[in-house]
């Protein structure tokens, strides 16, 4: 039986091609460099004006140190895989590192905002092929019985790393420097190095592959992919700030990112060796995973931003306070995660997803119930409700996505599963914040209507306002205009209030949406190899 198609154990050994070395070893090896790749996302955005006074530019200028980050590494994720198979997977990750860590050094001592964003888009560059490199080990690495507790490891990185990114960079920016949010990846990309070098090794489907006669590279793909990637990123992280296509840049970027991307997809289907391999998607179970990964990335980066936003703007927290609620949550994810990686070798996955889908919708549900008077605990709980459906779903959706695929694909599978994830990010923190501040408009708009002579609530508020302050010695005159003020103020807050719930519900009832997509997931034998049929 052929190796590049299904087989049984007994064809294809599942210690087939795995390392001599402790799989445990090679676990924390290559999650090092990518917590620290995932961290960069988030680090930085409380340090933003830091930079920006620091290096004379103008705060929407030092928007860009995200946005290029974000690009760049959106435009190599659904290459690595590629780019793996023609360097060697091991040798494409240390390439990744080493550009990561060196470009991490660049952006701490750029000396103004354009070297910055430069050196951004290097970091990026590095930093976007580590994330499927690292799956890709992991799937090689162990055997199937014992993939979800290594996808388990995986997930601690991905899911907690952003959440703690800004409390981190604001007590850096406050105690020490905004440089040094870059200069910690330092040592750590040093010591992943060398600890590649000496313990991870390449099995042979994932050894590079030789410029034989008929192989070729796909330049146009590529093109296509970079370009079309690249625009479509820019368009949702500065669209809101350009009001969407009421700007004629923005109206330009998505044309583009929609004709490279149209036309990428029919390339790459009709392309002998494509760059991105999106036959994969046809797979159900990946394909599924996909879509499900998509909405684990929107939900968690879209309520990471909204939740410590609501907090500081309506509620007078510091960032280092609302980065405490995301952080709570970020432990019941480093408890939950390899309690969910055992269970999953002993129950479905698709169950686990099921579980997990479930408990997102009732969190965010329970979000709704947010209001202008609750506590710290109130938040806090709330995060660690939504934190533990989504160590439910990592693992499980990574367990049913490879279960198909042969071992031959992995790289090009961890490129697009990574993918998924991250353009889930984009799209949702791209949509909350959107949403957030049309539904406040709309909640303004409602509410003014009350701002009337004739109703009798606002009537008596104003009253006791005007009362308070004459009594704290304010003349009669002034006191009724700040009076006004102060209830034109309330019910801004108030608008604004009612759309972060707004934002919850939709968040909710899209997930709600997905279960029946769970049930399509194909059942996963027990102990059977990766491509198992």
């Amino acid at each position: 039986m052929s190796t590049d198609g299904p087989a049984t154990t007994s064809a294809r050994p599942e210690n087939a091609g795995r390392p001599a070395r402790n799989p445990w070893l090679i676990a924390l090896i290559v999650t090092m460099a990518t917590f620290m790749e995932v961290l960069d996302t988030t680090i930085v955005n409380v340090a933003l004006s830091h930079i920006a006074g620091n290096l004379s530019a103008g705060l929407d200028e030092s928007t860009w140190v995200l946005t290029s980050y974000l690009v760049s590494n959106a435009i190599i994720l659904p290459m690595s895989g590629w780019f793996s198979s023609l360097l060697g997977r091991k040798r494409f990750y240390m390439t990744c590192v080493a550009l990561f860590t060196v470009s991490s050094f660049l952006c701490g001592f750029a000396p103004s905002l354009g070297w910055l964003i430069f050196f951004r888009v290097l970091q990026g560059l590095g930093g976007g092929g580590l994330q499927p490199s690292e799956q890709s080990i992991l799937v090689d690495t162990f055997p199937a019985e014992k993939r979800g507790m290594a996808f388990a490891v995986a997930g601690i990185a991905m899911l907690t790393a952003p959440s703690i990114g800004p409390t981190l960079g604001g007590w850096i920016t406050d105690n020490y420097n905004w440089r040094w949010c870059f200069y910690i990846n330092i040592p750590i990309g040093i010591l992943s190095l060398i600890l590649t070098s000496r313990f991870v090794t390449d099995p042979p489907h994932a050894r590079p592959i030789r410029f034989r006669e008929g192989f070729r590279i796909d330049y146009i793909g590529l093109g296509l992919i970079a370009l079309g990637l690249g625009a479509l990123q820019i368009v949702l992280d500065k669209g809101e700030r350009e009001d969407w296509f009421d700007s004629s840049f923005i109206q330009g970027l998505a044309l583009i990112a929609l004709v490279a991307l149209v036309f990428a997809v029919f390339w790459e289907l009709r392309e002998r060796q494509p760059v991105v391999d999106l036959k994969l998607l046809g797979e159900r179970n990946f394909g599924i995973a996909n879509l499900l990964m998509f909405m684990v990335g929107f939900a968690l980066f879209g309520s990471s931003v909204l939740i410590p936003q609501m907090l500081q703007t309506q509620m007078g927290y510091t960032a280092q306070q609302a980065g405490m609620v995301l952080s709570l949550g970020a432990l019941v994810v480093m408890v939950m995660m390899p309690m969910v990686g055992f269970l999953v070798s002993r129950i479905q996955p698709k169950w686990m997803v099921l579980f997990g889908v479930a408990v997102q919708a009732a969190s965010l549900f329970y979000m709704t119930r947010f209001n202008l008077q609750m506590d710290f605990q109130t938040a806090m709980w709330a995060r660690c409700f939504q934190a533990f459906g989504l160590a439910f779903l990592f693992v499980p959706i990574n367990t049913a996505a490879y279960a198909y695929l042969p071992p031959g694909k992995n790289n090009n599978a961890s490129a697009l599963i990574n993918l998924s994830r991250n353009m889930g990010a984009s799209f949702g923190i791209s949509a909350v914040t959107t949403l957030l501040a049309q539904r406040a408009q709309f909640h303004q708009n409602q509410l003014v209507g009350h701002l009337t002579p004739y109703d009798l609530n606002y009537q008596t508020a104003l009253e006791r306002i005007t009362e308070r302050m004459i009594s704290a010695g304010v003349g009669a005159v002034d006191a009724a205009r700040r009076a006004e003020a102060v209830v034109y103020r309330m019910l801004e807050q108030q608008a604004t209030m009612l759309a972060y719930i707004d934002n919850f519900w939709i968040l909710g009832w899209l997930f709600l949406a997905i279960l029946p997509l769970v049930f399509l997931l194909k059942r996963i034998e027990r102990g059977k190899g990766a491509a198992m049929h």
